[in-house]
């Protein structure tokens, strides 16, 4: 599973990739992922640096998960995975899932961003949920795609006010 939403921001790449690598700040925006934090000492988007994440969905459920940054080409590019939690090495070679913003610069000098999900090809609770109720992985897919592209457009749509409220 893949899901992609784009926004336009009225700043230029590298005032929005500096917002975005301060990987605490989506604990702000995200209506899921309620808060962030470094791990191991670190406290920048490079490759290899760990954080921490815990979600919360709807009911109340939270869970915690372990990422690592895989990319920072500042001011184009920040991605991230999501370990998964039953491989015993936690390699980044097989993670949960994996997170990523591209950024490109527009003539009127705002930036235009994608951000996408990328499903697996790990273990996850999506597919844990699955191996439960066979019966219902159609309605199970459907509702968490439905919920991580609402998610994200509202990470975005919060991430482009913090923004464009504060001067550029």
């Amino acid at each position: 599973m893949r899901i992609d939403a784009e926004i336009v921001v009225a700043a230029p790449p590298g005032v929005v990739w500096d917002l975005l690598a301060n990987i605490t700040n989506t604990g702000n925006w995200s209506p899921e992922c309620i808060r962030i934090a470094w791990l191991d000492g670190h406290h920048d988007a490079r490759p290899g640096v760990r954080f921490s994440g815990l979600n919360r969905a709807l009911g109340g459920f939270e869970w915690t998960v372990t990422c690592v940054i895989t990319q920072a080409d500042r001011p184009r590019t920040l991605e991230w995975v999501v370990l998964d939690d039953e491989d015993a090495a936690q390699t980044v070679d097989h993670p949960s899932s994996g997170w990523r913003y591209d950024l490109d610069p527009a003539l009127d000098g705002t930036t235009f961003v994608r951000h996408c999900f990328v499903h697996g090809p790990g273990d996850s609770g999506l597919r844990w949920m699955m191996r439960r109720h066979p019966e219902r992985s159609a309605e199970i897919i459907e509702y968490r795609r439905q919920t991580l592209q609402a998610n994200m457009r509202h990470t975005l749509a919060a991430m482009k006010a913090a923004i464009q409220d504060e001067p550029c």
